[in-house]
């Protein structure tokens, strides 16, 4: 990071809480309780990777996105170089240089969401999900326990495990949403154990079958957040408190999913807004 990087002013860290707040989303709940250096970097990050995950998902032509996300990858370089144009980008020019965030954490991103603009993700195999999870996840991670000051090899482990944990559970939440747009998320190996054919989105997701495919995702999913929550347990509490709460939103969504069964995959499973705040205002006091 080169020392002529500029630190966001008022307009810019508004236009970031526009972004955080409008999105209505857990990562607000979950971030609200930091330090307000943590808080202003973590806000930064995650309106960054709303907006490039809106140009990958909104209708419209594939050239489209990829020329958006083309242009987000410029940016990033230009942010890296010291000249930051979008309001975004320059709020986080002060979080990376407080807390050293690598510049390939954040084109990862880009890299998941041209997996997903591109329309590839139909049934991949599990090497690729497990790679998607790291990018549009796991990177997101990477970056943060930068922010919260986690060691790094606890912190990379962290954000591998919890990254797929919650992406996996994302998947899970948005199996029929996602068919509707022609993507199928779960995995090609977990669909051939249950004699689900390869085919259309819609087509696998239609088949009864499909429901113990989830299960087998879902138990995933819960390895993988029973790893992150011991990783929590080694690190200080301080450090580990955002994670903590991303953790139990996820984790309470996995169990909700589960209860109301995979057999029903149009019957749409959130957490409401005063929910999300008990678990925040719970793992930010206790």
């Amino acid at each position: 990071m080169t020392d002529a990087v500029l630190p966001a002013g008022a307009a810019d860290q508004a236009a970031v809480t526009a972004v955080v707040r409008n999105a209505g989303s857990s990562f607000y709940w979950a971030m609200r309780f930091l330090p307000r250096a943590q808080r202003e970097a973590m806000y930064a990050v995650y309106a960054y990777c709303r907006l490039v995950d809106d140009i990958a998902d909104e209708p419209g032509p594939l050239a489209d996105k990829i020329a958006g996300l083309a242009r987000w990858r410029a940016e990033i370089e230009a942010l890296y170089q010291g000249r930051p144009h979008d309001p975004i980008a320059r709020a986080l020019a002060s979080p990376i240089a407080r807390y050293g965030l690598r510049k390939d954490d954040f084109l990862a991103v880009i890299d998941g969401l041209e997996m997903d603009a591109a329309g590839t993700m139909v049934a991949p195999s599990w090497p690729e999900l497990e790679r998607y999870c790291a990018c549009v996840a796991g990177a997101v991670g990477l970056i943060s326990v930068r922010i919260f000051g986690t060691g790094e090899a606890e912190g990379r482990a962290l954000a591998k495990a919890l990254g797929e944990a919650v992406q996996l559970t994302n998947v899970l939440r948005d199996v029929a949403e996602d068919a509707a747009d022609g993507r199928l998320y779960l995995p090609r190996e977990v669909l051939a154990r249950h004699g689900l054919p390869l085919g259309p989105a819609a087509a696998v997701v239609s088949d009864p079958r499909v429901a113990a495919a989830c299960i087998d995702v879902a138990a995933v999913a819960r390895r993988r957040f029973a790893e992150a929550a011991a990783l929590l347990a080694a690190i200080p509490r301080s450090a580990g408190r955002p994670a903590r709460i991303m953790m139990e939103v996820y984790r309470r969504l996995l169990g909700r999913l589960e209860r109301r069964g995979f057999a029903r995959l149009d019957e749409r499973v959130r957490l409401g807004r005063l929910e999300k705040l008990w678990i925040a205002v719970r793992h930010s006091w206790l």
